[in-house]
């Protein structure tokens, strides 16, 4: 007669357990050695991220030369890989959600590496043009994930500074892109800098494997798992943890597909704005980038200055990225970013009226500043926004959506310039995204707000109710 009870008392000392929150526990901690080795090998992908996709534009030159291209043909091999990270965003952040930040992270890096370093054996346009849609495809799924990991580590009060100096390896990697390729073309040509860009992060597939750990917080939402999400919070913490815990995540699963998340109705409006947002910036942020150095030169200066000026908008981005995210961590984290979108905004406005080198120098500083460092706060907030169960997805595919955007202002610096706009014009008009990318993230903030206030289930990664409350007056 007592048999049968015995499971019962099981399950009710389960149930007794304590519980306790993954997200509470870390920020709760220190950081420790396992939090700044994720950070690390993080920083690691996004640099590799950054050199593979710089390195096609300064290999573009050669790659012409050797197989006697025309301008128009090198169209489709900057956009193979535009198209192939949009396409990988989208299909890598759900996978991400169903199987694992980890998981998805690694096969990116290897898929990324493979591919690229196949490019150097591309037999012609057409094979290198498929083989850079198959490089973008792991870049895709790469940069969203290496977001979303180390902001699931990060301890809420550090997180904005600590996400921003992680994404700040884009920008070094994109540098040493070019840095990279100017010094080894020359003796191994375009070919053995591509395989480079592919030996790098195949090599790096090993160490991640071995030394990165999966997401406690994406865990805490699986069941069976409460031995290893205690075994990687004793790494973080050991004296806190306890045999009797029972460890949750923030919030319970949402209901239906990650994707179908994004557009229950407590996330939908936050989404559509934030879509609007990344859109809008990466449109403005591409078109500068890659039309930038022919705008400064239009202006009389010599193709030396207008390169070493246009290179001010991605160390303005820098500067950016890391004041901004310490900012984040002080203030309301949507009004600091809306904020530089409207100063990035005014910046781009004044490139319309100064033609005297150090004034413009000093625009297009602080429009990296604001807009490129804005970017990647926006990286912050959106991994900030949605919960554990889509929040790979949220941040992929707003990423996604950006690409888009990317593509978009690429394609219509080309379509401006040839329509015969002056310079000026297209600085007051390049005003517009970033106004735009600016009320975005405003209207992102008031759904926040909204969600915060509508009950404690809701996360607060980001934003407190009381600083939102100031946001809202």
């Amino acid at each position: 007669m007592t048999a049968p009870s015995a499971p019962r008392s099981a399950a009710a000392g389960a149930s007794a357990r304590a519980a306790v929150n993954v997200r509470e526990f870390i920020d709760a901690a220190r950081l420790s050695g396992l939090q700044l080795r994720i950070i690390a090998l993080c920083f690691a992908i996004v640099a590799l991220d950054g050199f593979d996709i710089a390195i096609i534009g300064f290999l573009a030159p050669h790659i012409r030369s050797e197989w006697s291209l025309s301008m128009v043909a090198l169209g489709p091999l900057f956009s193979a890989g535009l198209l192939g990270l949009m396409t990988g965003a989208f299909l890598c952040g759900p996978l991400a959600d169903r199987i694992g930040r980890r998981r998805v992270l690694v096969l990116s890096v290897a898929w990324f590496g493979a591919s690229c370093a196949a490019s150097a054996a591309a037999p012609g346009i057409g094979w290198l043009i498929a083989l850079r849609f198959l490089t973008g495809l792991g870049l895709g799924g790469a940069m969203p994930n290496a977001i979303t990991l180390t902001a699931e580590f990060s301890p809420s009060r550090r997180r904005g500074m600590l996400l921003t100096v992680m994404f700040c390896g884009f920008s070094l990697g994109s540098a040493l892109g070019g840095l990279v390729t100017a010094y080894l073309i020359e003796h191994v040509g375009w070919r053995g800098v591509l395989a480079l860009g592919g030996a790098l992060p195949l090599a790096l597939v090993p160490v991640l494997a071995l030394a990165l750990p999966e997401s406690v917080r994406y865990l805490a939402t699986r069941e069976g798992m409460q031995a290893r999400i205690g075994a990687i919070l004793s790494r973080i913490d050991a004296g806190r943890v306890s045999a009797d815990a029972r460890y949750v995540a923030d919030e319970p699963d949402g209901p239906g597909s990650p994707v179908s998340q994004l557009f229950a109705s407590r996330y939908r409006k936050g989404t559509l704005w934030l879509w609007l947002a990344f859109f809008c910036s990466l449109l403005l942020l591409y078109l500068m980038i890659n039309w930038l150095p022919i705008l400064v030169q239009r202006s009389g200066l010599s193709l030396k200055e207008a390169s070493m000026l246009a290179g001010l908008l991605q160390g303005g981005g820098v500067a950016g990225a890391v004041v901004l995210g310490v900012l984040l961590d002080r203030f309301n984290p949507y009004a600091v970013v809306a904020g530089a979108y409207t100063l990035g905004a005014i910046a781009v406005a004044c490139l319309a009226s100064v033609s005297a080198p150090m004034s413009m120098a000093a625009a297009i500083f602080v429009t990296g500043f604001c807009v490129s460092g804005s970017q990647v706060c926006a990286n912050v907030l959106a991994s900030a926004f949605y919960p554990t169960s889509s929040r790979a997805t949220g941040v992929a595919w707003a990423l996604g959506i950006g690409r888009v955007g990317a593509i978009a202002g690429s394609l219509g610096g080309a379509w401006l310039l040839s329509a015969g706009w002056s310079n000026a014009a297209l600085y007051l008009l390049l005003a517009i995204p970033a106004m735009v990318a600016a009320f975005g993230i405003y209207r992102t903030g008031r759904v926040q707000l909204a969600l915060n206030v509508s009950g404690p289930d809701i996360h607060a990664d980001l934003i407190q109710v009381e600083a939102a409350t100031q946001f809202r007056k």
